[in-house]
């Protein structure tokens, strides 16, 4: 990668860049207050990256947008290099960036003043690789449903109850609120493409953590981070505050669990998953029922989504490891060298 800042010592002012990726242009609102949140921080951005995941139209419209903008932390446009979807997304703007950490943040989502502020903190120790934040709902109807359990608000992208609190070391950082050093990228490569989203498709996911799991893997002495005072707002639309989207995305996430498993092992590849189904989840049962007993709305609801959703990841779970048996599927974990991606094809269910 060429024209990029040393690294070493505190992170700073003008130290982060900022890789916001971008793909319809119905969220042309999000997007301009997503910039909007950047530009407002109180630890300022070396810049921000708008990559645009093939859609012409839009890239002409935001190149338009910020054509003239000379201003400290200037927004730069780029079309996605890559294949269509985040991941490839995600490379085009590390390959671009210039900074010594590189942070993403949705494009639907807005980040509090201190965001980088306290991102920048976790990097005062020189082993650490990575630092993620905390993401909070934007609920359209204006508030929870009173059936979905906070326990799966990683479901709509968001922080879910049952993750540690304050700044503590994590197996992975949830790639909407994430920051990377960037000796990450050198040692272990970008973001796999063939997981993850791509546009409106299957809601799929885990590229964050099987990337997280390549890193420490490549320094075991590794140290990857959550702080949680460093928060964005995440939206969630209307469609997935809906229990079809809810199973639905459940049952992607186990799909990707599944690839993710076949690359890295079950060992690592579950790690933290099965903490959270034998503690948080049984926990989560408990209060629903509890809940439904007192009369508390929602209470008998929540239990039953918790049941749900835990059936259907376990389902896509077991599909995608009967696809990998059969020896469907790959995903391509790309060395990222100069402005180009050289991929590594690792085997995985197809999802």
């Amino acid at each position: 990668m060429s024209g990029h800042a040393p690294n070493g010592g505190p992170v700073g002012a003008g130290d982060v860049s900022v890789v916001i990726c971008v793909y319809t242009e119905e969220r042309w609102g999000d997007i301009l207050a997503a910039v909007a949140s950047v530009r407002a921080q109180s630890l300022a951005a070396r810049e921000t990256l708008l990559v645009v995941d093939h859609n012409q139209v839009l890239l002409e419209r935001l190149s338009g947008e910020f054509k003239d903008d000379g201003r400290t932390g200037a927004v730069r446009v780029l079309a996605n290099a890559g294949p269509r979807g985040l991941s490839a997304g995600r490379n085009t703007g590390i390959a671009a960036a210039g900074g010594r950490v590189v942070a993403f943040l949705d494009d639907d989502a807005v980040a509090e003043r201190h965001w980088l502020r306290y991102l920048a903190e976790g990097y005062a120790d020189p082993r650490v690789l990575a630092v993620g934040g905390r993401t909070e709902p934007i609920w359209a109807s204006g508030r929870r449903p009173d059936w979905f359990p906070a326990e799966f608000d990683w479901v709509v992208g968001c922080s879910y109850r049952g993750l540690p609190a304050g700044r503590v070391r994590v197996r992975n950082v949830l790639g909407g609120n994430a920051s990377f050093r960037r000796e990450a990228f050198d040692l272990a490569g970008g973001f796999a493409t063939g997981i993850g989203r791509d546009g409106d498709r299957r809601p799929l996911g885990c590229e964050e953590t099987e990337l997280c799991i390549r890193i420490t893997r490549a320094d075991p002495g590794a140290v990857l981070l959550i702080d949680d005072r460093a928060v964005i707002h995440h939206r969630v639309p209307a469609a997935r505050e809906r229990f079809g989207y809810f199973r639905a995305r459940a049952y992607a996430e186990g799909l990707s669990k599944a690839l993710v498993a076949r690359s890295v092992g079950a060992a690592k590849g579950l790690e933290s998953e099965r903490r959270y189904t034998t503690r948080v989840l049984p926990a989560a049962v408990v209060r629903g029922l509890a809940d439904a007993v007192r009369g508390r709305p929602g209470g008998g609801g929540r239990a039953g989504a918790v049941l749900a959703g835990v059936a259907a990841a376990a389902g896509g779970y077991v599909v995608g490891g009967v696809r990998a048996r059969r020896g469907g599927g790959s995903f391509s974990a790309p060395r990222l060298t100069g402005d180009t991606e050289e991929s590594e094809g690792r085997e995985g269910a197809a999802a």
